[in-house]
């Protein structure tokens, strides 16, 4: 006889039960050690005296199930998942076998018939390694950039959004600013900042977020950059997309942990603004870096010093397009109609291109060849574009966008069929209502069309 299998709970009722054959335990205790009954205690041990310790084992152990499904279902099962349902997870394999097929099993059933047929990987079998990636060298040379949206004040404020500059050769927190949300702008303005405090890096390492990264391949403007890419460009200033979240894991780890320390400093200050947060936030960047920063590989700066004009670099960190000039002197920017005002310079600009400068303070100027040419406004007092496309980290500045704009419009006067057709409402006053015929209205007409009373005479 070969070796016998046994769990370990018939393990243990041997152990009892040998216990109780040899007189070392009574059958009453040897029920209450196993939890069964008295009568179950007697029918093991005869089964025991009988067929030996190996009758314990139940009677099912090695036999197919009762339920078992009949293996030429499960054949047919398997033949329409390999030809129809090839790439369906076993959720929705499932659901088409009843609907399409009349196959009615369990979802449970088909997932593990096609993980044995090796059509469905489980999520630990699917997952994925990133090999990770060795810090640079040298401070300075890449600096990873990326937004966080997150309740920044908790309750105390609205939500806002991070922007979150971190060094990857150090994990320095070079730059922190509490926005609205991730635009261009504000990129801008946290550009400005770091550029101020710490000069030009070589690299910024972001996501693809379409601040950073034209999505349109056929984009006709731009010249295949945004407006941050141009903005880099002229500074001289390398900028490069991760293809993943996890290979600028640095800066997403760092935004774990801001939403974690950051948002508890912020309680315990008592701040509840993003004015007030981005007044404390150099205070926090000097003592995180103090505690948690590390020495680089090299200890050189890589960092270039910035050597423009103040009024240089807001001409940089602006957004710059080209616009048509219209046969009347008129083009369009930002849903708004901008008409050059007539003179000697503009005379010829019809059918030309001019450059519109953006500034972040709500600035506009139009230039052609470095020139400043004047101009007015028409606004024609639209809306957010209909059924327009807002980015997820951009919804929550529009849709405050919109209620503003909504509350400054006036709502309409509704008029009733009555009023609609000139019925005109005539209030009287408290008391016995007057005589219409004392109304002059009335009654010079009146007089005019009746015959004067006559007198008679006595």
């Amino acid at each position: 006889m070969g070796l016998i299998a046994m769990s370990e709970r018939d393990l243990q009722r041997i152990e009892v039960l040998s216990k109780v054959t040899a007189g070392r335990m009574t059958v009453v205790s040897a029920a209450h050690v196993l939890d069964l009954s008295e009568r179950q205690v007697r029918r093991l041990l005869q089964r025991m005296r009988t067929g030996g310790a190996a009758s314990i084992r139940h009677k099912a152990i090695g036999r197919p199930s009762n339920n078992r499904i009949n293996d030429g279902v499960r054949d047919y099962a398997m033949t329409l998942v390999r030809e129809r349902y090839a790439d369906f997870g076993p959720t929705l394999a499932t659901e088409k076998l009843a609907e399409r097929d009349g196959l009615r099993v369990s979802r449970e059933t088909v997932r593990g018939w096609m993980s044995e047929a090796g059509l469905w990987l489980s999520r630990k079998q699917r997952r994925t390694f990133h090999q990770p990636r060795l810090r640079r060298e040298a401070y300075g040379e890449l600096v990873q950039i990326d937004g966080s949206d997150h309740r920044w004040f908790e309750d105390r404020g609205p939500p806002c959004s991070l922007l979150v500059f971190v060094d990857d050769a150090t994990g320095r927190l070079m730059q922190l600013r509490f926005v609205r949300s991730e635009s261009a702008f504000t990129y801008f303005e946290a550009l400005e900042l770091y550029l101020q405090n710490h000069g030009m890096p070589v690299a910024f390492y972001s996501d693809k977020h379409s601040v950073f990264r034209v999505a349109k391949k056929d984009a006709k403007g731009g010249q295949g950059m945004t407006q941050f890419g141009r903005a880099l460009c002229e500074l001289n200033i390398e900028i490069l997309c991760a293809n993943s979240s996890q290979a600028k894991g640095r800066v997403e780890r760092m935004n774990r942990t801001l939403q974690d320390r950051l948002v508890k400093e912020l309680r315990l200050c008592g701040i509840d603004s993003m004015e007030a947060g981005n007044a404390f936030l150099p205070g926090f960047m000097e003592d995180y870096n103090a505690r948690f920063a590390i020495v680089p590989a090299r200890p050189d700066d890589l960092h270039r010093p910035l050597n423009l004009a103040p009024d240089r670099l807001t001409e940089i960190l602006c957004k710059r397009e080209q616009r048509y000039v219209g046969s009347q002197l008129t083009f369009s920017f930002e849903r708004k109609r901008i008409m050059l005002e007539e003179s000697e310079v503009t005379r010829g600009l019809a059918g030309r291109y001019v450059e519109t400068y953006a500034y972040a303070d709500g600035r506009l100027d139009v230039r052609w060849k470095g020139y400043s040419l004047p101009y007015t406004v028409f606004d024609k007092e639209q809306r957010v574009t209909h059924a327009a496309i807002t980015e997820n980290k951009r919804l929550s500045e529009v849709l405050t966008y919109i209620k503003e704009r909504q509350d400054q419009q006036a709502k309409p006067a509704v008029k009733t069929n009555s009023e609609k057709n000139g019925y005109i409402k005539r209030t009287h006053g408290p008391g016995r209502r007057a005589n219409f015929l004392d109304n002059l209205k009335v009654s010079k007409p009146r007089k005019k069309v009746l015959p004067a009373p006559q007198v008679q005479s006595k």
